[in-house]
């Protein structure tokens, strides 16, 4: 079953002013698949999976394209094979006039995204496809289950294969990318690192402590966190910058893109412990942290968002950026919202001035609900329209 994907209005307009497009984002969140039912005529497909065809690729550049007569071509994981990337450049500038040809998918960032931007500057459209958002699953979901089972399709579409699904996923993608990456030998250090950062999801980064902690260097510890975000498994939230309340923090908050990862490395043991436990309040808030990031990604754009931290400590969970606007946002685990959860909301946007807007409370609400001085409490399922209708 196809779900349909909030990108594809930005990937049929892409394929009308581009001659190349580049569908990238973590594995197994449904690019190829996407890309074949938004696609459906006049295309040709080719997997570098397949190691024939990479050979012949790296080979025979020349030759292997030369194969593709169809109006568009879908070349799948391009992370394989870079090399052909000069080639498609000489090809395009050929034909400047020809939209949507080349289609490409890849599950990393790193010299992927060096090489397309090196390649095909000015000639390729990029586009993220994260695993779904609320908007597209349509399901009147429980929140324990939405946690436990995350939004990677395979397990979201079947709750049954949630527990191999994920833990296979989280073993392919240490045995595979991480070894391919960066050829790391010591993969119970990495293991134990990857336990670190996910227990402290949700938290301000502090790569001096995780390095204590794993007894691995500092400098691996960044390399290793760089890796979990070009490879769409973490997300880094930055604080604001406008120097409100004179903040003292720099450093990101840091999350995993999807809850089910969380889930499983800090071993939680089913859905209802998982919200009801000490990092409850964690995965709710990585959750809503996720729903925008995946909004913004389904527009073809980076995220406008933020965390926010004054001076003494007051912290607003949320910043979303939409034009010249900032709409604070704070996210608690909770059916009963109070005035006591409006503080920061209230302290930032008198700070922020002319450039604040409504303060959003996300919870466990049935209903929007308005709230004192001009803020609203929402449904933690209603986040992604209400964001979806604002950006």
């Amino acid at each position: 079953m196809y779900i349909p994907r909030s990108l594809s209005p930005v990937l049929h307009h892409a394929v009308r002013q581009f001659p190349a497009i580049l569908v990238t984002g973590p594995r197994q969140s449904g690019k190829t698949t996407f890309l074949r039912h938004e696609i459906k005529r006049d295309v040709d497909y080719i997997s570098f999976d397949d190691p024939l065809e990479r050979n012949f690729a790296l080979q025979d550049p020349n030759g292997f394209l030369d194969r593709f007569k169809n109006d568009h071509v879908i070349l799948d994981e391009i992370q394989y094979v870079p090399e052909i990337l000069p080639y498609l450049k000489i090809r395009i500038d050929r034909r400047r006039k020809q939209r949507g040809k080349w289609l490409l998918t890849g599950s990393q960032q790193f010299a992927m995204m060096h090489n397309v931007s090196e390649s095909l500057a000015g000639r390729i459209a990029i586009l993220e496809i994260l695993p779904f958002n609320f908007l597209e699953t349509k399901k009147n979901v429980r929140l324990e289950s939405a946690v436990w089972n995350g939004f990677y399709p395979e397990p979201s579409l079947d709750f049954a294969k949630r527990d191999l699904w994920i833990r296979s996923y989280i073993q392919t993608y240490i045995e595979r990318d991480v070894r391919l990456l960066l050829n790391v030998k010591d993969l119970r250090s990495f293991e134990t690192f990857l336990a670190l950062f996910a227990a402290r999801h949700g938290q301000t980064l502090n790569t001096a402590a995780i390095s204590r902690d794993a007894g691995i260097s500092l400098p691996t510890v960044k390399s290793w966190v760089s890796i979990l975000e070009a490879s769409y498994l973490c997300y880094l939230l930055p604080p604001y910058f406008n120097n409100y309340g004179k903040r003292l923090t720099k450093s990101p908050k840091a999350f995993f893109l999807d809850p089910a990862i969380v889930c499983d490395i800090t071993r939680q043991p089913d859905e209802n412990s998982a919200l009801a436990g000490s990092m409850g309040g964690a995965l709710f808030e990585g959750l809503i942290v996720s729903e925008a990031v995946k909004i913004f990604a389904s527009r073809g754009r980076k995220p406008d968002i933020f965390f926010w931290r004054s001076h003494d400590g007051l912290e607003v969970d949320l910043i979303i950026q939409v034009g010249k606007k900032l709409h604070p946002v704070e996210i608690k685990l909770t059916a009963t919202p109070s005035s006591g959860h409006l503080e920061p909301l209230n302290r930032f946007r008198e700070l922020a001035g002319k450039d604040s807007a409504t303060g959003l409370l996300v919870c466990g609400v049935d209903k929007i609900t308005s709230m004192p001085f001009g803020n609203i409490a929402i449904p933690w399922n209603y986040f992604s329209t209400w964001l979806a209708e604002h950006i």
